[in-house]
């Protein structure tokens, strides 16, 4: 499966060392319910973002009668504020994930990252990728995250957020879903994608790819991709470009040619920090670019 290859990429799985020592996890849930990262922490690294100024913190969204839970960040006491939706890796809504959305509330805006993978399971309580694949990401339907982004958006509606200024990014999985978000919902102003896969076979719960949708797609996303990926190579990314070129979406690509894949997440050993930082300074600008903020 491609999906398994691209994120045994992040920290250069093998077969054999599948099974990773759960003492060397970080275990930092966001709130009840959430997600634990299952990766070797590179402590040095981790960027750390206080809640100083901010409102944050986690509500639970009954969505179908599924309770959701959400992770929010926002400026303390303002309102009709931008908002971005961060979605996640494999992992879930951990630590980092909430981080970044502190990172945006920063920024003023409401950043919301929803815990899309809580129908089929914990992610959390995985230390095998090939097993979390398989148990929870492998039976989540396109059909059902963009159904549950729908509803989040609705919330931000009722709480706070101006809805018509709406962003989306997400970091490999999370990146995929991007791509598809941007052409579910035409009424995002614009994505930003972290390494998310753009071309698969086609299956029932994902009957399309984001290079499917390129020649339709309207919303314009820019893709932060790393030349050293081995799990998404630089000719996906070319096929990508490709399609994106028979329609008028403007999105645009940057390929870092000395990363590889997950070179943002900064409590890996494949974080970049100068690619991550430009990247996060890309992100920005084309946000505010494109009247997100």
């Amino acid at each position: 499966m491609q999906l398994e290859k691209d994120c045994r990429s992040l920290i250069g799985h093998s077969d054999a060392d599948e099974g990773i020592n759960r003492r060397n996890f970080i275990q930092t849930a966001v709130g009840v319910g959430f997600a634990a990262a299952t990766l070797p922490i590179f402590a040095q690294n981790v960027v750390k973002t206080d809640a100083a100024g901010l409102t944050a913190g986690v509500v639970s969204l009954d969505i179908h009668g599924q309770k959701v839970p959400l992770y929010y960040a926002q400026p303390e006491g303002k309102s009709n504020l931008p908002v971005i939706l961060v979605i996640s890796e494999i992992f879930g809504v951990h630590e980092h994930i909430a981080d970044v959305a502190r990172r945006f509330a920063k920024q003023g805006y409401l950043a919301l990252a929803p815990e899309l993978f809580i129908r089929q399971g914990d992610a959390g309580k995985y230390t095998s990728i090939a097993e979390l694949i398989k148990e929870v990401i492998s039976k989540v339907p396109d059909a059902q995250v963009m159904s549950d982004l729908d509803a989040v958006v609705a919330w931000a509606g009722q709480h706070g957020g101006d809805i018509t200024r709406l962003g989306i990014t997400g970091f490999c999985w999370g990146g995929r879903i991007t791509w598809m978000y941007a052409a579910h919902n035409p009424s995002v102003k614009a994505g930003v994608a972290w390494y998310g896969r753009l071309t698969d076979q086609p299956n029932a719960l994902s009957p399309s790819n984001p290079i499917d949708i390129a020649p339709t797609l309207t919303v314009p996303v820019l893709g932060l991709y790393g030349a050293k990926d081995t799990g998404i190579s630089v000719d996906s990314v070319l096929k990508m470009q490709a399609a994106l070129a028979q329609g008028n979406s403007h999105s645009e690509f940057k390929i870092y040619e000395n990363s590889g894949h997950a070179f943002h997440a900064d409590y890996r050993p494949s974080y970049v920090e100068a690619d991550a930082k430009d990247g996060w300074a890309r992100c920005l600008a084309w946000f505010k670019a494109h009247q997100v903020i």
